[in-house]
């Protein structure tokens, strides 16, 4: 029989009300509610950070290759698609997906309004998968065969500026062509609440400007490219880099918006301070509660050693007493943090300002390696601090602890 366990066992199961029962509650609190909250506290993290590179994935490639230019201007040069790197992208492990843009810039112009925009002109190999769930009205354009669509899609901001609806027809002036105006077809509104993107950005076909241009069917203005992590993005960018002409140049989406990925950046480090802090209370929480729990079993603790208990044994009772706290703290942790995660990431109770935060709701994205490390990372700490009260244990007398009075 495992006598330490035992001793453990039974003074856990006394029926006896004692201020360390009351202890224990707050010991057993305190780690599920930091369990709890380092458990939201990431979720939330990486709920932000997915739904803002989700919006800007949508919009714009991890990596773009265009014509070098010391040009400032919106206005591009052209490229072919009978580049190498075109031609053979899908022989780049590191890359999923390329597609090819045309960006210029006009002017959209209604009956009352106009409005400086750009157009960001796309063609059939665009990735709609990641752009429909910006989508909040109407549908993506369509595109034809035979010659450019007139479909565009203009965000929400965009819309109300210009009183603009799905099925408007308003008309487009660009800069350098302003004698020949488009009339186009408002397809889809669009919401991301990126303003760097919503405040001007249109979507239409790459035709039309190729048009405007005068350039061929092979002529675009630049390739936006996916790599396969994102994580590992120098990395890929070295072995693209190789494949360029040497009259291309390419951009990293982290430089383009460097001032977005420098504020998630420092989320990161703003989390490992939280975490410290929450680990360092719920440790110092737990040393205090298991010399309250010693101070109040100090008879017990002198019979047991006038028995002939070694120190270890009955360190070992009081370490079985901390195990116990530990994992019903973490149990309740684990409901209370994975049941608010769930409950926002479906019903979304608590909004934001999507002016100041990107988005509507506070995201919440579960992973489930991350909660199962958290879970470790308490129980190893926390064991680890709770041998230190016990070597108190060390130190008491038994003579002098069985008469001792609370």
């Amino acid at each position: 029989m495992n006598f330490p366990y035992f001793i453990s066992q039974r003074i856990q199961n006394t029926k006896t009300s004692s201020f360390s029962g009351t202890v224990t509650k707050i010991g057993v609190g305190s780690i599920a509610v930091g369990l709890a909250v380092m458990i939201l506290a990431f979720a939330v993290l990486f709920g932000f950070k997915d739904a803002i590179n989700q919006k800007l994935f949508s919009l714009s490639g991890h990596l773009k290759v265009a014509k070098f230019s010391a040009n400032e201007s919106y206005e591009e040069y052209p490229i072919t698609k009978q580049s190498d790197l075109f031609r053979n992208y899908k022989n780049i492990p590191d890359v999923t997906h390329l597609q090819t843009v045309i960006q210029k810039a006009g002017i959209l112009k209604t009956r009352q309004d106009i409005l400086g925009v750009v157009m960001k002109g796309i063609s059939k190999d665009f990735d709609f998968e990641r752009f429909q769930p910006n989508i909040i009205e109407g549908q993506q354009i369509s595109f034809t065969d035979t010659t450019y669509s007139k479909d565009i899609l203009i965000s929400k901001i965009i819309a109300n500026k210009l009183q603009l609806k799905v099925g408007d027809s308003p008309i487009i002036y660009f800069l350098n062509a302003p004698d020949r105006p488009r009339k186009l077809n408002v397809k889809g509104i669009y919401e991301t609440s990126l303003e760097e993107f919503d405040k001007n950005l249109i979507i239409g076909d790459m035709g039309l400007i190729q048009r405007i241009n005068g350039w061929g069917a092979d002529s675009v203005g630049s390739y936006e490219i996916y790599v396969r992590d994102f994580d590992q993005l120098n990395a890929s960018t070295k072995i693209i880099q190789d494949k360029l002409q040497p009259d291309m140049k390419m951009e990293k989406i982290t430089d383009t918006f460097m001032g977005l990925f420098d504020w998630l950046g420092m989320l990161d480090r703003n989390m490992v301070i939280f975490l410290t802090l929450i680990l360092f209370v719920a440790c110092f929480n737990m040393i205090s509660i298991l010399l309250v729990l010693m101070l109040e079993r100090t008879p017990m603790i002198g019979v047991l050693k006038a028995l002939g208990g070694s120190d270890w044994q009955i360190r070992k009772v009081f370490l079985w007493s901390g195990f116990s706290m530990i994992f019903r703290g973490l149990a309740y942790g684990n409901i209370l943090g994975i049941g608010i995660c769930l409950l926002q990431k479906y019903y979304k109770i608590i909004p934001l300002d999507a002016a100041n935060y990107y988005m509507n709701t506070v995201p919440i994205m579960l992973d489930w390696r991350v909660i199962f490390l958290l879970n470790l990372a308490t129980v190893s700490l926390v064991i680890l601090v709770l041998i230190i009260p016990t070597f108190v244990i060390t130190r008491i007398e038994p003579v002098k602890a069985i008469v001792f009075r609370k």
